[in-house]
């Protein structure tokens, strides 16, 4: 006979306080998952995060049997054939909901991606790592499922730049150049402060989409992209482009938005796109951010002139309509 006392369902047992949880799981769990780019397979580390509703009169959630689900889930992946991101949310989110019992499940994988390309004058081989985002919400009538990416580019500000144009142009005037100031200023990059930025992507659609393309809407949506190796020459290129194409943070959002409804004319009305950017800034002790987020439909009907909608669809919203 056991020396240990046998105990019960504690989970399942009445609460302190009878009311309903917003979300309760698990958060930080990393893993290794086989994930499928194009015709290829590719292992990452990834972070898993997954929640469930949580009724009243329960007083938690099994979160022991979170990761055992994920090995599940995972070993099916690596095992098998791999699968896209947000496809192995939606299938692990899913598993959760037929056996937690539980109203709605929610998962969020982000997985570190290595891209392989060349430097834009030297043409080395170089590698930059990008945030590969997979979303899910499933509930016992059906899923919906967001892709995603976060990569890093640099902007330059376009306010401090017109700031150093105007002094420059003093300067030259005041020089003698006369009628070849403008001529001058336009030969010239000029300076400003740069911010190396961090942009995201989040399409919710049943299409599949390309992850490297998202990726490289991210990144033309600044002012240039950054390399982890650069030459002299490789560095001369990229902060000449960057400051001959100066960017708010407000615009590498717009620009993304535009530039992913114009590439994927597919994507349905009801689907959802959300663009964030954030800038580290160099000349203050602050960091800056912009953000849009909204059905396809709500996007696209402002891109062609209409008026903005009464309400923006948010992430979470389109998530709980699964």
């Amino acid at each position: 006979m056991s020396d240990f006392p046998v105990v019960g369902d504690m989970q399942a047992s009445a609460p302190p306080v009878g009311l309903a949880l917003s979300r309760a799981g698990v958060t930080g769990v990393h893993k290794a998952i086989r994930i499928r780019r194009g015709d290829h397979e590719i292992l990452m580390a990834a972070e898993i995060d997954c929640t469930v509703d949580l009724a009243r009169d329960q007083k938690g959630v099994h979160m022991s049997r979170f990761p055992e689900l994920f090995d599940e889930a995972i070993d099916d992946v690596v095992l098998g054939e791999g699968l896209l991101v947000e496809a192995l949310a939606d299938r692990i989110a899913s598993q959760i909901v037929r056996r937690q019992h539980a109203l709605r499940a929610e998962v969020r994988i982000v997985a570190r991606w290595p891209q392989r390309r060349r430097t834009p004058v030297t043409g080395l081989t170089t590698q930059e790592m990008v945030s590969l985002i997979g979303i899910a919400a499933a509930t016992g009538e059906g899923s919906r499922r967001v892709v995603g990416v976060e990569a890093t580019g640099i902007n330059a500000c376009p306010c401090a730049q017109g700031l150093v144009r105007g002094r420059a142009a003093e300067r030259l005037a005041e020089a003698g150049f006369g009628d070849d100031v403008e001529r001058i200023l336009d030969l010239v990059p000029i300076a400003t402060h740069n911010q190396r930025g961090r942009g995201t992507l989040l399409v919710g659609t049943a299409h599949d989409l390309d992850a490297e393309d998202l990726a490289g809407i991210v990144e033309r949506s600044m002012s240039a992209p950054v390399y982890e190796l650069l030459k002299r020459p490789d560095e001369l290129h990229v902060v000449e482009h960057a400051h001959l194409r100066p960017r708010f943070v407000e615009d590498s959002v717009r620009i993304a938005l535009k530039e992913l409804l114009d590439a994927e004319p597919q994507l349905d009305d009801g689907d959802f796109v959300l663009s964030r950017q954030v800038n580290l800034e160099t000349i203050h002790d602050h960091d800056v951010v912009a953000e849009r987020w909204g059905t396809v439909e709500e996007i696209r009907g402002e891109l062609d002139g209409g008026p903005p909608p009464a309400r923006q669809t948010s992430l979470e919203a389109w998530l709980g309509a699964s």
